[in-house]
Formats: C-alpha cells, sequence, structure tokens
C-alpha cells in the first residue's frame, strides 16, 4: 500500500501530515500527487470527502519550498466557487505549512479591503480567492497575476457551470501561459470536461471512481410528498420534515437541510426554531460574519441542524455529520452527489433523506440517471408527533382566509345597506304619487263642469294661483331631490320617475277641483264682490 513518504514530499510537509493524523493517501491523492510534483496539468475526479484539497495543498507546498514571494505577485492562486470553501482550503494549508514559511492571503467578500491589502504588499506565496474579489482587486491595482506559478481550480464543474466562464477566461489570461493549471472535481460532465481542454495543456486524468456517483456507506431514501391544499403546501411540508427528523430519533446527532432557495431556507430554520429545534441558517446573503461563526458552531457541536443553500453543499469538510435532508429535489443533478457527499465521509456512516413533490419528479429522474441508481421510496412517519405540526397548519389557513371573509362582509354589508335606501325611496315615491290620483278622479265629475261658477273662477286662478302654489312647491321640491340622488345608480327607474313627477305637475296646474279649501273659496268670494 502506498504511504505518504513513497510520494517525494518535503520532509517538513511529511511532518505537518503524520502529526496531522494521516499516513496513508487517499486514491485521489496517491493518483494525482505524483504527476503535479512533476510538473504536469491534472484533473481530477473524485467523491466528494475523499481528500482532493490535500491533493493539490501538499504538492504546492513541496513545489513552492524553494523562491520568495514579492510584492503585489503571488506565486500560486487557489480559485474556489464560495467563500466557505475557500476559508477551508485556507485553514488545510495553514495545517500543511505550518513547518514551513511559506505565507498565504484569503481574498473573499464580505471582509476589509485594506486588511487583504496590506497582505499582498507584503507579498504572498498561495493567494486563495473568489473570482469576484479577486478581480475587485486587480481593477484597483492592487494585484498582479504574471508571477502565477501554479493555478489550481477546485470544484472546476461548478466554477464553469454556473456564471463563473467569463471570469474565469479572463483569469486564466491574466496568468503567464507556462503556468502549471490543476482541476479537482467531484463531478465532471462531458460538455464541461471539453471546457476544461481550452485551460489545460496534455493533463493528466485521475479519476478514482465514475463521475457522480455516491458512497455506499450512505443510506438513501427519498419520500414522495403532496400537498393536501396548495396554499398549506409549504407548512405541511415543514411538518414533514420535522417528523422525518423525529423519525430517526437518538441516530441524528447532527444534520443539514439543502433548500434550493434562500427564502426557504430563512423559512425552514424560523420553523425548526419556533417548535424548539436547535437550527441556523446559512446562505450567501447573511454576512460574513454570521455565516462563518455559524458554520464555526455546527463544527464545535452548539449548531445541531444547519440549514443551507448549496452554498454550503461544496467541499465544506464538517466531520461526523450523521444526516442530510434535502427539503427540495437539486435543480441541478450533480448538486445531490454534492450535498449528500457531507455525510458519510472519512468512511462513516451517514443517511440522505430527500423530500419530492409532484413538480420536483422530473428532476428526481435526472438525479436517478444520473447516479445510476434508484433511490428507494420511503414512508411518511405520520406517528411521530402529529399534533404539533397540525396545529400551525390549521392557523396559516385561518389567517389566510380571514381577509377574504372580511371582504365578503363589507360587501353584503354595502348591499344590506343600500337595500332600505331603495325600499324607502320606492315607499316615498308611491306616497308622492297618490295625492294626485285622487284629484284626477275627481275632476271628470260633471257637476264642477257644468257650473259657470268654476269658469268665472278660472280667470282669477290663472292669476293668483301661482302666488299660493309658489308656496309649497319649494316644500315638495326638497323632499323629491334626495330621491333623485338616491336612485341615481338606476336610469331605468330614474327615468319612470322623472315622468311621474312631470305629469303630477302638470295635474296640480290645472287645478283643485271640488276639494278646494273653503277659505280658499272664500278670498275669491269677496274679491268678486268688492
Amino acid at each position: 500500500m502506498t504511504q505518504f513518504n513513497d510520494l517525494n514530499l518535503d520532509p517538513k510537509v511529511l511532518k505537518a501530515i503524520a502529526e496531522a493524523g494521516y499516513e496513508t493517501p487517499t486514491p485521489i491523492q496517491a493518483g494525482a500527487i505524483p504527476p503535479a510534483l512533476e510538473g504536469r496539468d491534472v484533473l481530477g475526479i473524485a467523491q466528494t470527502g475523499t481528500g482532493k484539497t490535500a491533493s493539490f495543498t501538499l504538492p504546492m507546498i513541496t513545489l513552492l519550498g524553494r523562491g520568495r514571494a514579492r510584492a503585489r505577485m503571488p506565486r500560486s492562486l487557489v480559485l474556489c466557487p464560495t467563500r466557505e470553501l475557500a476559508a477551508q482550503v485556507a485553514e488545510n494549508f495553514d495545517t500543511y505549512a505550518k513547518h514551513t514559511k511559506l505565507t498565504k492571503a484569503l481574498l473573499i467578500g464580505g471582509v476589509s479591503f485594506k486588511e487583504q491589502d496590506a497582505l499582498i504588499d507584503k507579498g504572498v506565496d498561495v493567494l486563495i480567492a473568489t473570482p469576484g474579489r479577486l478581480l475587485d482587486h486587480f481593477e484597483r491595482g492592487k494585484l498582479l497575476l504574471t508571477g502565477v506559478q501554479i493555478m489550481v481550480v477546485d470544484e472546476a464543474d461548478r466554477m464553469l457551470d454556473m456564471g463563473f466562464i467569463p471570469d474565469i477566461e479572463r483569469i486564466f489570461g491574466l496568468t503567464p501561459f507556462t503556468r502549471q493549471t490543476l482541476f479537482f472535481s467531484a463531478t465532471m460532465a462531458p460538455e464541461i470536461e471539453r471546457i476544461t481542454n481550452t485551460f489545460l495543456s496534455n493533463p493528466e486524468k485521475i479519476e478514482v471512481a465514475r463521475a457522480a456517483t455516491t458512497g455506499e456507506n450512505i443510506k438513501q431514501g427519498v419520500v414522495m410528498f403532496r400537498a393536501s391544499r396548495k396554499d398549506r403546501e409549504g407548512s405541511e411540508k415543514r411538518a414533514l420534515l420535522r417528523r422525518l427528523i423525529d423519525a430517526e430519533g437518538e441516530s441524528c446527532t447532527n444534520a443539514i437541510i439543502f433548500c434550493n432557495r434562500k427564502m426557504d431556507v430563512d423559512a425552514v430554520a424560523k420553523s425548526l426554531k419556533k417548535h424548539g429545534y436547535n437550527a441556523e441558517p446559512i446562505h450567501g446573503d447573511l454576512d460574513q460574519s454570521q455565516r462563518t461563526r455559524t458554520l464555526d458552531g455546527f463544527r464545535a457541536g452548539e449548531v445541531k441542524i444547519l440549514v443551507a443553500s448549496d452554498v454550503a453543499a461544496r467541499g465544506l469538510d464538517v466531520p461526523a455529520v450523521s444526516h442530510v435532508f434535502n427539503f427540495d429535489v437539486p435543480s441541478h443533478a450533480e448538486d445531490y452527489v454534492h450535498r449528500i457527499g457531507r455525510t458519510g465521509r472519512a468512511g462513516r456512516k451517514g443517511s440522505a433523506i430527500m423530500i419530492c413533490n409532484p413538480r420536483d419528479e422530473k428532476n428526481l429522474e435526472d438525479v436517478e440517471r444520473l447516479v445510476q441508481n434508484t433511490i428507494p421510496r420511503l414512508e411518511d412517519p405520520k406517528g411521530a408527533k402529529p399534533a404539533p405540526a397540525e396545529a400551525p397548519v390549521a392557523e396559516a389557513a385561518n389567517e389566510e382566509e380571514r381577509p377574504r371573509r372580511t371582504r365578503s362582509r363589507t360587501r353584503s354589508r354595502s348591499r344590506d345597506e343600500a337595500r332600505p335606501e331603495d325600499k324607502s325611496a320606492a315607499a316615498a315615491e308611491p306616497k308622492a304619487e297618490a295625492k294626485p290620483a285622487p284629484k284626477a278622479e275627481t275632476k271628470p265629475q260633471p257637476k264642477a263642469e257644468t257650473k259657470p261658477e268654476p269658469k268665472a273662477e278660472a280667470k282669477p286662478e290663472a292669476k293668483t294661483e301661482p302666488k299660493p302654489e309658489a308656496e309649497p312647491k319649494p316644500a315638495a321640491e326638497p323632499a323629491s331631490e334626495p330621491k333623485r340622488g338616491e336612485a341615481r345608480g338606476n336610469d331605468r327607474n330614474r327615468g319612470g320617475r322623472d315622468r311621474r313627477r312631470n305629469e303630477a305637475r302638470d295635474e296640480d296646474v290645472v287645478g283643485m277641483g271640488e276639494d278646494t279649501p273653503a277659505f280658499i273659496a272664500k278670498s275669491f268670494e269677496e274679491r268678486r264682490a268688492s
């Protein structure tokens, strides 16, 4: 069996490895270190958790043992897709290079430029960075990449597949053509491999396991989930997650829960805290200090459940993770391999459980096609604390229905309030129209027409009627005006009322007939006598 002593590494590096407790290299380390020490380009593909970081860190420290760094001109460059992975590579470098005089600088977002500029100005042998922050320093004129001798791209498929291609191409253009390039990843799709061929020159390909395979020591399973109602899907899915955690019992010492979206990370973490679980979120929108503090607490055992986006899926070395829960089926099948690779590391046993919605079944098929294996279906453990899970669901449903009910009540109220007005208007109108009805019946009586007195009275009526009748009309009109305003919503009723009012006015002008009050007739007789 190959030992680290057989790999021609620097004695100081071997001493650090022995102090770290390692004796035998992993297959990827045994295959990648010899060609890297020879100065050849390397393309390494292996399962996650097999020690790929040491595969390029150990030969890099050995090759950089001779020479001295110059200000603003690093001698080697390591590119990582996330801040957490870059920080982890820096920790590995500190572990293996503690007996050497090599220096390093970590360039990641969320940290002050001033501190990073101070390190670069002194000169560093190893520069570990994310692409965005590296280009920021270069554009500020604080960094030169013309002295890079060794360039490493960690998690190469993610760097090239998730929008980093323009940045990677630009960075490669800023480095010397004679550099040594090392690519490492757990997955390498054929189209991504063709892209890497443009950056590597006659590379030594080390593939210790079929690409995109999962560890045999990881127990996998998927629960097919269907919500009872669309608006309850989130709460019911979180309740199912809690039942799955409870069903694992004491075997679940700690766990990482992966979500596709950052908003789901916050929602799941908040829900778990509400139900008494020790959980903390971690995703790209959080401050770097908070992300580092959360990750350190999870490693130290202070945080039992880490709810994360894919920012924590790539390359993070968190020892002794017992369970991985996929709250969502990853949209990229390769992410499934990286996610469940957080458990079952260093020969330990692990469990990976996934929840699948009907709309995610296509992504599930892609995952099974990639790993070339059917993931076993699991049953919903409904017997594990169903009461706490259902209570918030009912409350959420009631809260969502309350605004709808209040709106319907206000609408019904407005209808009910409008109906009495219409009834009062309708009731008031017949009363106003009932007065001319008896007048119309009394007019055609023959006695009133044959008497000569009404003819003589018709002349003074034409002169005198406007004076007494001008007084009652203003009193009648204000009563009719509100009716007209109340009935504006219905044009047909308004037109009918207007016609009836006009007819009533015309009939009032004709005269009063035999119903004329005695005091009015008396005034006419006095005038006639005078």
